[in-house]
């Protein structure tokens, strides 16, 4: 890393510490990332979900959860644990359980494709690297087996790991 950026990332880092605990309030207890301008031109529900993911990933989330199953707790407890008490507390957990697999597979997807794409560009600016590598995730499973085999013949043939 430059000079240049790692005195702009140090000095980011100063702001941030200072503005975190001044500027609270106005972030809230969910503060959502940054994004880049780009982020408008992804479809509304790419957006949504990205933010629900940032959200539910929040420590503020998980405390939010953790008072939500205690007052639960505690209603089921003062109401002596009636049959609708059951039913709200298995379908609930079901559902959000339910949403969440799709909200965890599609940010997923987006940061492995994107990460894929920049491993291709190290892969094309790297002069002597196998040019064949390049969306080799797209090659049929034959060839990734082919290609594993032959990584770990590489490695047999350079001795003993120090």
């Amino acid at each position: 890393m430059s000079d240049d950026r790692r005195r702009w990332v140090s000095d980011r880092h100063d702001d941030l510490l200072n503005e975190r605990d001044h500027h609270r309030w106005r972030r809230g207890l969910f503060a959502g990332a940054t994004h880049h301008d780009e982020w408008r031109a992804r479809h509304w529900t790419s957006r949504l979900l990205h933010r629900v993911g940032e959200v539910v990933a929040s420590a503020g989330a998980g405390v939010v959860a953790a008072v939500l199953v205690v007052g639960w707790g505690v209603v089921g407890a003062i109401t002596a644990f009636p049959t609708w008490w059951a039913t709200v507390l298995y379908s609930v957990p079901a559902s959000v359980t339910f949403v969440m697999v799709f909200v965890i597979q599609h940010t997923q997807s987006r940061q492995v494709t994107a990460l894929q794409r920049k491993l291709d560009e190290l892969v094309r600016a790297t002069s002597g690297a196998d040019e064949s590598l390049i969306a080799v995730e797209e090659a049929p499973d034959e060839e990734l087996q082919a290609l594993a085999d032959l990584n770990v013949s590489d490695r047999g043939q350079q001795g003993p790991a120090r």
